[in-house]
């Protein structure tokens, strides 16, 4: 699949880092260093838009290492980009850690996977069918 994309960054465009990656890393376009205090969270600038075909979406995730090495996590994750979307792609950081954290330009933030999704048509209905599961929430089938 080719997606249309415009960078207005300095940095190269997000890429999948091994054969079998599904993200594509996501790089901060802020030409400055941003501190984040422990608990702020931050809207951080890429310098991307893309062009989604229609029936795709584009998720926005953390990346693993910057959440365990450093408590920092992509705050609405996954965050969705719309096929419709047209404006920059930007990532919303919180630093959950008990430190301050900066965020460089160019560093790493999130990671990207294009996903196909399907469009639901809802029925009202007054009831739906019942499973053995029924009701049962979190922590329903316990701990195994």
């Amino acid at each position: 699949m080719k997606i249309r994309i415009v960078n207005k960054s300095s940095h190269p465009l997000p890429a999948y880092e091994t054969a079998h990656s599904a993200g594509m890393d996501l790089r901060a376009f802020t030409g400055e260093p941003v501190s984040l205090k422990p608990m702020e969270r931050r809207l951080i600038p890429t310098g991307l838009y893309i062009e989604l075909p229609e029936g795709y979406e584009a998720q926005v995730r953390p990346r693993s290492g910057l959440a365990l090495k450093h408590g920092i996590t992509v705050l609405n994750s996954p965050g969705t980009i719309d096929a419709d979307y047209r404006g920059e792609i930007g990532v919303i950081l919180i630093n959950l850690s008990g430190k301050e954290f900066t965020v460089n330009d160019g560093d790493r933030i999130a990671q990207m996977i294009v996903a196909r999704h399907e469009k639901a048509e809802l029925i009202n209905t007054e009831e739906i069918d019942q499973t053995i599961r029924g009701e049962g929430g979190f922590g329903h089938s316990g701990r195994r």
